[in-house]
């Protein structure tokens, strides 16, 4: 992204310069629960993926001008960092407000505008919620594919139609910009962001001690297709879970619909409605996820990886790994080594 480096304050916003930058911008009508989920998930994570680890983040609020922001609650928030924290931190994140949802022409005020120019040049950024109509607005995911909030999609497609809007997604991921859903999806982005950063096992770390799941299964799809299954309706969590047990040995799309007593057919369909995608893409991930966990937890050999994932060979292994990391087996294990394992 290119981004004005604006110098904005002498005043530092953080005060641990050996861990990882975070501003989060607050603005007024903010939604409290997004701004609880990234204070609550950074600021679990800890080196060696230990609640006695040292913090590996700083966190802070910061608004357009310090003080009272409102809420969408009937509280305010008392934020005592202004928009230099935008110009220090390592990634900015920008959550939803209600003055999102009203939007009608793609243009920012001035005052937000010039907040967000002053964010150095290769500052991560990313967005929860309709959070991603300001990164669009400044030009952050022209050319980019981002989600939102799937009842605001159409909205967002139709102001920025140099944004590929995917509406199915929990959030994605372009490198130096990424974008969630709904609030809820937030935690998602928030986990894979510190996945990305310092591993699966710091990661789940923070999933376990925060008691939510380390990644969810498929998209927001899911839930604006189908919302709340028919209780009568048959469901395929029977044989996602037998073929978890499995993930090692070949497993067919005829065996996995045998464990549910339905038709290929039916059960395809009733699992892309339920995951989001279809089965042998979802069993693709799970053993790359499988995979990525004895690449960190253990001293299995690639080809030894392959054997317990079921990924068939070590060329195989690494096809996957490329594309869906961009980084072969080895260099994963040499970046994201958990030190307990050796």
């Amino acid at each position: 992204m290119l981004r004005n480096n604006v110098a904005m304050s002498n005043a530092t916003a953080f005060s641990h310069p050996d861990r990882h930058h975070i501003a989060i911008l607050a603005r007024q009508m903010t939604l409290p629960i997004e701004l609880g989920i990234i204070h609550q998930l950074f600021g679990q994570a800890k080196a060696g993926a230990s609640a006695d680890g040292e913090p590996l983040y700083e966190v802070v609020t910061c608004a357009l001008r310090p003080g009272k922001v409102r809420t969408d609650a009937d509280f305010t928030i008392d934020v005592e960092h202004g928009p230099e924290a935008l110009a220090e931190a390592d990634t900015v994140i920008v959550m939803a407000s209600y003055e999102d949802y009203e939007q009608q022409k793609p243009e920012l005020a001035a005052p937000l505008a010039e907040a967000l120019a002053g964010v150095r040049s290769g500052t991560r950024a990313a967005s929860i919620c309709t959070g991603a109509f300001v990164l669009a607005s400044v030009g952050w995911l022209d050319g980019r594919r981002a989600t939102t909030h799937w009842r605001y999609a159409d909205q967002f497609a139709k102001l920025f139609p140099q944004v590929e809007m995917d509406a199915d997604v929990l959030y994605t991921d372009g490198g130096d910009v990424l974008t969630s859903a709904g609030c809820a999806a937030g935690i998602d982005l928030c986990l894979h962001m510190i996945r990305s950063d310092y591993g699966m096992a710091v990661a789940n770390d923070v999933a376990r001690r925060t008691v939510v799941p380390p990644h969810r299964e498929g998209g927001q799809v899911q839930y604006f297709r189908l919302p709340v299954p028919e209780p009568t309706s048959p469901s395929t969590a029977a044989a996602r879970s037998w073929a978890l047990q499995r993930l090692e040995e070949p497993i067919t799309l005829g065996q996995m619909a045998a464990q549910e007593t339905m038709s290929v057919r039916n059960f395809t369909r009733r699992f892309r409605e339920e995951v989001g995608t279809t089965p042998m893409n979802w069993l693709t991930q799970q053993r790359i996820e499988r995979a990525r966990e004895l690449l960190e937890e253990s001293d299995l050999a690639v080809e030894q990886v392959t054997e317990r994932t079921g990924l068939g060979t070590a060329a195989n292994l690494r096809q996957h790994f490329h594309l869906a990391l961009g980084v072969s087996p080895s260099t994963y294990r040499a970046t994201f080594r958990n030190p307990a394992a050796t």
